[in-house]
């Protein structure tokens, strides 16, 4: 299925295909804990950026492989290219304007990243396509 998701303002409008039933990811690192993101990891070529690529901007620390996109007139994060899958994209499931009818929750332990990390790398593949 399709959805349609957006910064607070709105702004910035993306379209996302995943399943009805998806497993996103509460990680507890330094960034992902504060801002709330619960990361629905897919390949690129499910996200159409729909509005607003002139309002983002980016933020990017430590490795600087993620590219940390946020709306710069509210300040929100619908998503951003993970260090995790640097071919796909990551969607704050909460920037969903409906959220598919079936989300698993698990917890990832983002703090201790390198020795967790290989257990996301295949969440970008294009085997992983929605229903």
């Amino acid at each position: 299925m399709k959805y349609r998701g957006s910064c607070h303002c709105q702004a910035v409008q993306f379209e996302v295909e995943c399943p009805d039933t998806v497993e996103v990811e509460d990680c507890n690192c330094s960034i992902c804990s504060k801002a709330g993101f619960l990361h629905l990891i897919v390949p690129l070529s499910q996200f159409t950026l729909l509005r607003g690529a002139d309002k983002l901007t980016t933020y990017s620390f430590n490795s600087h492989v993620a590219k940390h996109t946020f709306c710069r007139i509210c300040g929100i994060k619908p998503f951003y290219t993970p260090r995790s899958n640097p071919d796909g994209i990551d969607i704050n499931l909460r920037c969903l304007d409906e959220k598919p009818a079936n989300i698993r929750i698990v917890k990832f332990d983002g703090q201790n990243w390198e020795q967790h990390a290989h257990a996301l790398a295949h969440k970008s593949q294009a085997s992983q396509k929605p229903d």
